[in-house]
């Protein structure tokens, strides 16, 4: 387990975490979600001992990284995949890890297999992929068997198949009873990888909550209809207090109610219907909407007015004006 009470890190003026207070269990994947400079890498480098907090405290295994006795045994980490001496091939850069923390060499055979990398074992590390090296850096995280797993963002580089690999590798790890933290930026994966979620924004803690109740507290499902008769559908679902959008595809969005709703209403006016389809939000949609005004950097043409604050309703779309031409 990983716990954060009060953690603080100052760099001059700047705070980049800030009271951040969290539990990572085990049995579970937990997701650490952040924009960039939110402040994920520094916490997790506190975790590590590798950057000393300001302020707060955090354990791993019960005790401050610090005080492991073998911390390879007990947490295994891949923050940089590169973080190896180029010329050393994979094999070497393992056995040394593993005699350093007391580990039987038989482990560095296993771990290479396990992530696939048995066949260039031998080869300097200088010649491998950003993939390649993924799958190393994943290996020496493993080569103590711990019961701590932490990564930094690691599906970078790997391919379709390394995805699915590392996502079932991931689950497989939290299902024997270990703890599990990952960093990522891929709304997509982390929706079909984690249990629960860690969000930060601007060094802060802002969600600690399982996947579902964090999309149900920050989006908002809508029901998607598409009709050649919108111009007289959209008036009778707003007069019926419903929120109604157009949406830029040039069907309609239509907030607070079901489809079987909408459905009857279209039915009882004689409206034709060509689509009437749920649509349930998505990870990103409630990761956009949450940490939307703790973005630090924004493309070009975009503003912090242009995201809407975590509580604001979904992006409003010209509204249907009901009978008299006011708004419904």
């Amino acid at each position: 387990m990983i716990e954060a009470r009060g953690l603080t890190k100052r760099f001059g003026e700047k705070t980049a975490v800030d009271h951040a207070t969290f539990t990572v269990r085990p049995g579970r994947v937990t997701g650490f979600l952040g924009p960039n400079g939110a402040g994920k890498s520094t916490t997790m480098r506190m975790i590590l001992g590798l950057d000393h907090p300001s302020g707060g405290t955090v354990s791993v295994a019960g005790v401050p990284y610090s005080g492991l006795g073998a911390p390879l045994r007990e947490v295994g980490a891949l923050l940089e995949a590169k973080s190896v001496h180029g010329g050393r091939s994979a094999y070497n850069h393992l056995r040394c890890l593993a005699r350093s923390n007391g580990i039987p060499s038989e482990r560095v055979n296993e771990v290479l297999e396990l992530v696939g990398l048995q066949g260039v074992a031998k080869k300097p590390a200088k010649g491998f992929s950003l993939g390649m090296g993924q799958r190393l850096g994943i290996a020496a995280a493993l080569l103590g068997d711990p019961g701590i797993l932490m990564f930094d963002e690691p599906v970078n580089g790997l391919d379709p198949e390394g995805i699915l690999w590392i996502r079932t590798l991931m689950r497989s790890l939290a299902a024997e009873g270990r703890t599990v933290f990952v960093s990522s930026h891929l709304m997509s994966e982390m929706a079909l990888t984690a249990d629960h979620l860690v969000v930060i924004g601007r060094g802060k803690i802002l969600a600690d909550t399982s996947v579902q109740e964090f999309i149900d507290a920050n989006a908002t499902s809508h029901v998607k209809v598409r009709s050649p008769q919108l111009s007289d559908l959209g008036p009778l679902l707003a007069g019926r207090g419903w929120r109604v959008e157009i949406d830029p595809d040039g069907s309609l969005r239509v907030f607070g109610a079901s489809p079987a709703a909408v459905g009857d209403v279209a039915a009882d006016n004689g409206v034709r219907l060509h689509e009437l389809s749920p649509v349930q939000p998505s990870l990103e949609d409630a990761f956009m909407r949450l940490t939307g005004d703790t973005v630090e950097y924004h493309a070009g043409g975009l503003h912090d007015h242009d995201t809407p604050p975590p509580d604001a309703p979904p992006p409003a779309a010209p509204p249907i004006t009901g009978p008299e031409g006011g708004r419904s």
